[in-house]
């Protein structure tokens, strides 16, 4: 009876860890991180515009970046292996997101249809994370992709949250 109690009780413990690591999240594979700068920012409140002419102030192009507090600015270059994956995972903030060579296929929570994304992609080679949505991004090409990425989060928060996949019988990892 013992030895069933022991085989009973060594099972708990490997699905106890199978579901820690599925509870915890997809971690990253195949991404190395060859620039990773920072730096913070006391309150950012910066606007710029440019006008066609400056005579006639037509206002032709705008910027604003605003953020409340302190702020942690992050400068980064992923490089994704073909097949390599972000992991599910969001942001406590938004992030600028340049896509220099190669196609990265990005799923959200909750449909996991993948949009592309790269030089060549028809959905052209930027995009913005608005943060605080549940996304999975992947290198399902045959090259490596060279990804940029600006990140603005609140001072002392982590960049990246890991999160479990959403939906495993639908959603890639």
């Amino acid at each position: 009876m013992s030895r069933s109690w022991l085989v009973l009780v060594l099972a708990a413990a490997l699905a106890a860890a199978v579901c820690a690591e599925i509870a915890l999240g997809t971690p990253p594979q195949g991404v190395s991180n060859p620039v990773n700068v920072h730096g913070t920012f006391d309150s950012i409140d910066a606007t710029a515009k440019t006008d066609i002419d400056p005579g006639k102030r037509t206002d032709f192009w705008k910027a604003r970046i605003a953020t409340k507090r302190a702020t942690d600015v992050y400068v980064l270059e992923n490089v994704i292996a073909p097949g390599g994956t972000f992991g599910w995972h969001s942001h406590p903030g938004p992030s600028l997101v340049i896509v220099n060579a190669g196609t990265l296929s990005v799923y959200h929570d909750p449909d996991c249809v993948a949009e592309d994304f790269g030089p060549a992609s028809p959905n052209g080679s930027t995009f913005v994370d608005q943060g605080h949505d549940l996304h999975m991004v992947r290198n399902n090409g045959a090259v490596p992709a060279d990804v940029y990425v600006v990140s603005f989060v609140p001072q002392g928060f982590d960049r990246r949250i890991d999160e479990p996949n959403p939906n495993p019988g639908l959603c890639p990892n």
